[in-house]
């Protein structure tokens, strides 16, 4: 990659051995079936639901302003951007609360990588809790990069955190991502049949290597991928660039149809991860890997 200021590297990476976490707290089967089985569909129809509500009520709407901040249930503010599916899903809790809940619970030093951030739910949550250091959240479409950073301002993280117009991949360089209007979630470099979404846009993407020279400290770093059939490729980059010894947590999205869990799996564990937590039902769910 050229050198830019976006991308000036840390001179001083150093690993942690081991990086300490707090652990999240596993729910059992049987919550597991009534928060995928009940809640999470309920949570999509009621975010739908309030969100006709808000259309409906467009004065209401007017008076307040389309762009003005909104309090999530996740208890971080959002640029309002009804619109778009995955603001509404932030905006509501559709997502629930285990890895919310987890970065909350954090009381030692860590550093936070949002891969794939869109909107920055989960860097808002990560960089308002007071023990973390720093937060690099990576969102390569150029709205929703945009969006990402009015809402880490609107947040007072703007000194803490960093919103990198990019994508994190096993190369420098560009590409073309496929976007679709109205759902900024499921933009995608490899998702099969998201070339019939509506729009592509070039995008520039970073090494696993490139990221590692972002990242100062010496802190554990906890990752969050969700990449939308990308995440085998961004796991290989970065179990191959310096900052893998210092990441104690890497929380990320599977979907079956697209992507390959036991690919994934293993290069995670023959980078020293030994715990792996499901949570969902079905081919879609998230996995939670732990040192």
């Amino acid at each position: 990659m050229p050198n830019s200021p976006a991308l000036a590297r840390a001179s001083d990476i150093a690993p942690v051995d081991p990086p300490v976490i707090t652990p999240p707290v596993d729910p059992g089967r049987a919550a597991m079936l009534v928060e995928f089985g009940v809640k999470r569909h309920a949570r999509v129809v009621l975010a739908r639901l309030r969100a006709t509500a808000r259309k409906t009520a467009r004065a209401g709407l007017r008076r307040r302003g389309n762009g003005a901040p909104l309090r999530s249930v996740y208890g971080v503010d959002l640029v309002a951007n009804f619109r778009d599916k995955t603001f509404r899903y932030c905006l509501y809790g559709t997502y629930g609360t285990y890895f919310s809940d987890f970065l909350k619970r954090q009381r030692q030093p860590f550093a936070f990588l949002d891969i794939g951030a869109n909107q920055g739910l989960y860097s808002l949550i990560a960089g308002t809790n007071p023990a973390c250091t720093q937060v690099l959240s990576f969102e390569p479409v150029g709205r929703t990069h945009a969006l990402l950073g009015a809402n880490l301002a609107v947040n007072g993280l703007s000194g803490k955190a960093r919103a990198i117009n990019a994508g994190v991949s096993d190369r420098g360089g560009t590409a073309a991502i496929c976007v679709k209007p109205g759902h900024s979630g499921v933009a995608s470099l490899d998702r099969p049949g998201s070339d019939g979404f509506g729009g592509t846009e070039t995008i520039t993407l970073v090494s696993g290597t490139d990221v590692a020279g972002l990242v100062g400290g010496t802190e554990p770093v906890i990752v969050k991928i969700d990449v939308e059939g990308h995440e085998a490729t961004v796991v290989r980059a970065l179990a191959a660039s310096p900052l893998i010894d210092r990441v104690a947590a890497v929380f990320y999205e599977m979907d079956e149809r697209w992507a390959d869990a036991a690919a994934v799996e293993a290069t995670l564990r023959a980078a020293g991860f030994t715990r792996f937590r499901k949570h969902g039902l079905g081919r879609h769910y998230d996995v939670m890997a732990l040192r």
